[in-house]
């Protein structure tokens, strides 16, 4: 044989190992960096909780659980990719990563969840430990939370134990804290605030492959770079991948399980026997693990294990033994979370504990009855055939009758809070000062589809949701057919559910751009629906037309049901281009500290509400002075609270210290209170995000940050 007649051959092993490598190396970075967030969050809980987590520890972890995850993503199935499209997704990816991250947020002051977590970080490095526990007699002894109205608790930070033994617990789950921790301790806050965009860049690799895995044809790894364009430049996933937020985290434990899931079900579809149907097993553990373990991010990670209980039944009701590893995973992961949400953030399940215990209600109640359907189809029972038989011509119907629901709500129906709940007393405030009518109970759900169309257009949201009801049209079919399931259908069943017990009750006070971090699951759905009905339809051309005409209305066919997403998109993110939130408020804090130390303090009061709010938790976890917050009535009687401060000023004299007082509502704020007046010691204004009720965010809003001290004698 010639070499001419072998180069061929060559040249096609060349270009298929080229395809595989590439997707494989793809595919592994996002299960492995999702696997890692998982293993980093348990095993660093365990550390945390018996205040083991200094700077070695932290990094040996990080380092450990970073080789036991790439070694744990070994030999599972890989989307196939050729290097050309894999190249460009990359560029995507970097591309939105490097704008995400040189736009970052420096949110510190914990007015948010966002600098929620970072104080929790800045504590958890200080001290090593979560619960931080405080020694009584740096605050003035027991004495000091024995007086009704003293407290250490702030915003999204509680008090625990007893005035003897106090401590400090932050409010949300430990695994952003714990991985934020990393990069805080090895290059400082700046680094820290780059993590969330770093972290995104894997979750947006994840659902570029999911769309080159979902789509037929050589199209799918080509759509894959707008998909992941479209979802990375949607201003609430760019808003929230520039700050300190849970979201960034969970969107890759997410991803990373949604596409272990489908590489599963694709592999499994194949006839997977012997060694390929362990692997099979090992992959669908794999995406239970990611899916549950997303609870160790964000405790309401249990939305979407409770969605998987169903696909597992009906993965066993059709005889596929891998439904019972991804059950095992997913139930385990989520127990293990909400376990240690039992011993570190049991305060915040309290707190939650109205909109969280139905949730748990459901997820028993699914799982007694997906357990009782499957002992019934054991025993050969199974729908009727002809209910069966008309499924494939009901769901596609119904999805859209759902939709369409949703969207018409605002015309039917005002949802509605108890109107005591402290959130409904800020929207109050809120509606008074937009000049709205005030009605603090009102929590706009029934305009949550309306807030999709904000972000992506209305034409954008007809395609996606005619396209998912075509999806589930052919899921009906396929179940009615006895076919194998297509590798979208366990990824796309669970974020239809979660997408609409999402839009039904976001379950967050309802001010933008704030709140739409609600829709993280929503809007990837919405996008990647949008550029999956592209492919069909330029799919379709191409078969009814051929040719180079053909070609070209394919072309542009595609192109103009992606600009039906893009331009909208677009143009509600362009206003927010280059907007870097509260920047300057590091320096900020910087010199607050410096004035705090120069003061002389030992201990710090935040005297009125806004310096509770604001500096409470900055002073502990970064300033590393000892502070306690004024509290309730307390502040409304100052004759009572002058009492209470010459008494803890008494006290920490007498023990050799300084007591410093704080406000920062205003320069009368403290004599208000009664109190010594102040001295200015910070005055600066950053831009914040707007904070608005029934309308889009455009632009900042100005946030003046002002601190008065005083001494208490």
């Amino acid at each position: 044989m010639t070499a001419a007649a072998t180069a061929p051959d060559d040249r096609e092993r060349t270009a298929s190992r080229t395809t595989t490598d590439a997707g494989a190396v793809l595919t592994r970075v996002v299960l492995a960096a999702a696997l890692w967030l998982v293993l980093l969050g348990f095993v660093g809980a365990g550390f945390a909780w018996v205040g083991a987590w200094p700077p070695l520890v932290g990094v040996v972890t990080a380092v450990v659980a970073a080789a036991a995850a790439v070694r744990g993503t070994r030999d599972l199935p890989a989307v196939a990719m050729p290097a050309a499209p894999a190249a460009l997704l990359v560029l995507a990816v970097l591309a939105i990563s490097v704008w995400t991250g040189t736009t970052r947020s420096e949110q510190v002051l914990p007015r948010r969840d966002s600098a929620s977590y970072y104080q929790a970080t800045e504590q958890l490095s200080r001290e090593s430990r979560r619960p931080v526990p405080v020694d009584p007699a740096d605050i003035g002894g027991p004495e000091t939370l024995a007086v009704p109205g003293l407290t250490l608790e702030s915003p999204a930070f509680y008090e625990i134990g007893s005035p003897d033994d106090p401590s400090v617990q932050p409010q949300f789950m430990p695994g952003p804290a714990l991985t934020y921790s990393i990069p805080l301790r090895l290059g400082g806050p700046d680094l820290a605030m780059w993590a969330p965009a770093v972290l995104a860049g894997p979750a947006l690799l994840g659902l570029g492959l999911l769309l080159a895995l979902g789509i037929r044809g050589r199209a799918g790894p080509w759509l894959a770079t707008p998909g992941v364009l479209l979802v990375g430049a949607c201003f609430p996933w760019l808003h929230t991948s520039r700050s300190t937020y849970s979201e960034p985290l969970a969107a890759l434990t997410l991803a990373g399980g949604f596409l272990a899931l489908a590489l599963a079900t694709r592999d499994d579809g194949r006839g997977a026997a012997g060694a390929a149907a362990v692997r099979v097993a090992r992959t669908a553990l794999l995406a239970g693990v990611l899916v549950g373990g997303t609870s160790i991010v964000r405790i309401d990670a249990l939305r979407e294990t409770m969605l998987l209980v169903p696909v597992a039944a009906l993965l066993l009701a059709r005889g596929r033994s891998w439904g019972r590893p991804l059950l095992v995973g997913s139930v385990g992961a989520t127990l293990a979370g909400f376990a240690v949400a039992g011993v570190m953030s049991w305060r915040y399940l309290g707190e939650i504990g109205a909109s969280l215990l139905p949730l748990v209600g459901l997820v028993v109640l699914m799982g007694l009855l997906c357990w009782y359907l499957l002992r019934r189809s054991a025993r050969g029972w199974s729908l009727p055939p002809r209910l069966t038989a008309t499924l494939p011509r009901v769901l596609a119907p119904l999805v859209v009758l759902v939709g369409v629901g949703l969207a018409l709500r605002p015309l039917v129906m005002t949802v509605r809070q108890d109107p005591s709940d402290p959130g409904a007393m800020y929207v109050a405030r809120m509606q008074a000062a937009q000049g709205l009518p005030v009605d603090g109970g009102r929590t706009y759900a029934e305009h949550s589809v309306e807030w999709l169309s904000w972000w992506v257009g209305p034409v954008a949201l007809v395609v996606a949701l005619l396209a998912l009801a075509a999806l589930w049209g052919r899921l009906g079919s396929t179940w009615a057919k006895g076919d194998p399931y297509p590798s979208w259908a366990g990824p796309l069943f669970v974020a239809t559910g979660s997408s609409l017990l999402t839009l039904w009750r976001p379950g967050i006070t309802p001010d933008h751009p704030w709140a739409d971090r609600r829709l993280l699951v929503v809007l990837p759905l919405v996008l990647l629906l949008v550029v999956a009905a592209a492919a069909w339809l330029g799919r379709r051309l191409l078969v009814t037309a051929s040719g180079a005409a053909g070609r070209g209305l394919a072309a542009a066919a595609v192109a103009a049901v992606l600009l039906a997403a893009a331009v909208p998109t677009a143009a509600a993110t362009w206003p927010h281009r280059s907007e870097r939130i509260e920047q300057g408020e590091l320096a900020a804090v910087d010199t607050y500290c410096r004035a705090v130390h120069d003061s002389g303090a030992t201990l710090v009061l935040a005297a009125d509400d806004w310096a509770v709010n604001q500096w409470a938790q900055v002073t502990r976890g970064m300033c590393d002075v000892p502070a306690v917050a004024t509290q309730g009535l307390l502040r409304d009687d100052p004759q009572a609270l002058r009492a209470a401060v010459d008494d803890l000023s008494e006290r920490v004299e007498a023990s050799g210290g300084r007591l410093v007082l704080v406000a920062s509502r205003g320069p009368r704020s403290l004599p208000e209170l009664g109190l010594p007046e102040g001295e200015l010691v910070l005055d600066v204004t950053v831009q914040e995000d707007m904070r608005i009720l029934e309308d889009r965010p455009d632009g900042t809003t100005p946030l003046p940050l002002q601190v008065w001290l005083a001494p208490a004698g």
